[in-house]
């Protein structure tokens, strides 16, 4: 059977381990990697959209990054329960057309007992930068 370590119940300790996971996947900017820390069900609402499962994840990150230039993320430990973590973050990117923004968001993640995440809540805001407004490098 598929583990994702750590598994639930979570620590402050590891419940930070799986954020920090979390964060390095989605900086490699590879779909297939980050999809893997999913259950093959994973239930997603990320903005105003559903995403069902690996696959559906693996094509929504792949049109993510195509217009997400220059992508990177900060994820911040907000709090936990035995198989729930709550996470603060934000990212900044670059669209073709030259313009930077920085996305402000919270994240509700839900935990199989094998540690990989069933489902995913993300609330997300943008808000337009300048270049020399930048924190992530």
């Amino acid at each position: 059977m598929e583990q994702k370590i750590p598994l639930p119940p979570f620590t402050l300790e590891t419940a930070i381990q799986k954020i920090k996971m979390a964060e390095d996947a989605w900086n490699s900017q590879d779909p297939e990697r980050v999809s893997k820390a999913y259950t093959v069900d994973s239930e997603w609402r990320n903005r105003d959209q559903f995403i069902n499962g690996r696959e559906e994840i693996v094509s929504f990150l792949t049109q993510k990054w195509k217009k997400e230039l220059h992508y990177k993320l900060k994820k911040e430990y907000w709090a936990h329960t035995e198989n729930r973590i709550g996470v603060r973050f934000e990212y900044e990117y670059q669209t073709a057309e030259g313009n930077w923004f920085r996305a402000y968001g919270n994240e509700n993640w839900e935990f199989d007992a094998n540690g990989l995440m069933q489902k995913r809540f993300a609330s997300i805001n943008d808000i337009q930068i300048n270049e020399s407004e930048r924190k992530l490098k």
